[in-house]
């Protein structure tokens, strides 16, 4: 009996383990690096969440090349050095094809050197370091705009802003230093003096120094780079001090409904870049996809404020899954030759890679729409509207 008992279990355990491998193989996993704790993790988890929407439907309309998409989720913790090790821990231990990620500059940065490594892409859909694409990593494809790009959009309108002198407030690291570079490029281009350029550290919570120097400088303009939480702080801090001077924000990941929400009435009258209109679905580049994905974010209960960072994880994940069908198989080398002939709509603009960097080595950077709102009165005042 003891004897029969023991076949049958290792029968067992031979054919679960043989369901098991085939589940896998029914599988195609892709990697996503996003800050999920930290000072950047409200923004990395709604950018997971549009993720997951995105897989969601692309499984329930057969998945990629008839087999499910899986997400692999990983916390860099917003942390550079973090970033780097799980890269590598999707890359070796669950053998992902290909990532997305990895919000922030300089979490993206600190992982280009394991794609290089290791000879697998990444879809950059946050990061706006102009140095991602320029460095000759051709593993590396961008769907958000580089700072440069922000500028040369925002440059179209600037004249009409009657911008005299501008300072910098920005986060102290490649995203915020690169926005100020760009953009002191383009005033300096259409006569605007460039004044104060103040940092802060990414989780810094007293600007208050900082502040204090740019209201008592002659600039009109006073120009942020950083990430929602630490700008909700900042519109607070600037407040109090009766800081007058008009405020605009860059890069994208302001979430102006968190802002008024959270900041009250510090908020109004900012101006904002951001690049996706979640308040006016009609103006972007696709309107029913946009009103579909709004409507299944509502649907799972995630905050609306949310919008203007999770459609990055949509399109991000979409972009991938359409890489994956042009190269007809889940391998690295062959996602990343397909990235090149992708050629699809997003949420602001058409996605397609155009070439970025030394000649030989080029990494892909697709062009997306900007655009610019208002909060006046604890309202988001639309484009075009």
């Amino acid at each position: 009996m003891r004897q029969y008992l023991s076949k049958t279990t290792l029968a067992a355990i031979v054919l679960a383990a043989g369901v098991t491998a085939a589940a896998a193989q029914e599988s195609i996993k892709v990697g996503v690096i996003q800050p999920l704790t930290g000072a950047f993790a409200a923004s990395g988890n709604y950018v997971a969440n549009g993720a997951k929407i995105a897989a969601d439907e692309i499984n329930a309309k057969g998945g990629v090349l008839g087999k499910k998409l899986e997400l692999v989720i990983e916390d860099n913790k917003s942390n550079p050095t973090e970033a780097a090790a799980v890269a590598e821990k999707l890359i070796v231990r669950d053998k992902v094809p290909v990532m997305m990620g990895a919000w922030g500059s300089g979490f993206t940065l600190a992982i280009m050197p394991k794609l290089m490594e290791y000879k697998v892409p990444m879809l950059v859909e946050t990061s706006s370091a102009g140095k991602i694409t320029t460095s000759g990593n051709p593993y590396i494809f961008r769907i958000s705009p580089p700072s440069a790009v922000e500028a040369t959009a925002f440059a179209k309108i600037v004249d009409r802003l009657k911008i005299g002198k501008a300072d910098f407030l920005v986060v102290n690291n490649d995203w915020g230093r690169g926005a100020a570079e760009d953009f002191g490029k383009m005033f300096k281009e259409h006569n605007i003096k460039v004044g104060l350029v103040e940092t802060m550290d990414p989780p810094a919570q007293d600007m208050s120094a900082q502040l204090a120097k740019i209201k008592a400088s002659d600039a009109d303009t006073l120009i942020i780079t950083t990430a929602v939480e630490q700008l909700t702080l900042i519109f607070k801090q600037a407040a109090a001090l009766g800081l007058k001077k008009r405020i605009i924000t860059t890069g994208g990941s302001q979430n102006p409904d968190q802002l008024i929400e959270q900041a009250g009435a510090a908020a109004n009258d900012t101006t904002h870049i951001t690049f996706f209109t979640p308040w006016n679905p009609n103006v972007s580049a696709d309107p029913a996809m946009a009103k579909a994905f709004i409507d299944e974010w509502k649907k799972r209960g995630y905050p609306f404020a949310g919008l203007t960072e999770s459609f990055r994880g949509y399109d991000g994940i979409r972009t991938i899954a359409a890489a994956i069908t042009k190269a007809g198989k889940a391998e690295p080398e062959a996602i990343r030759a397909a990235f090149w002939q992708v050629e699809l709509p997003g949420m602001n603009g058409k996605i397609k890679f155009e070439k970025a960097g030394p000649a030989g080595q080029e990494s892909g950077q697709s062009n997306p729409g900007i655009y610019l709102i208002k909060i006046e009165n604890g309202k988001v005042v639309l484009p075009n509207a």
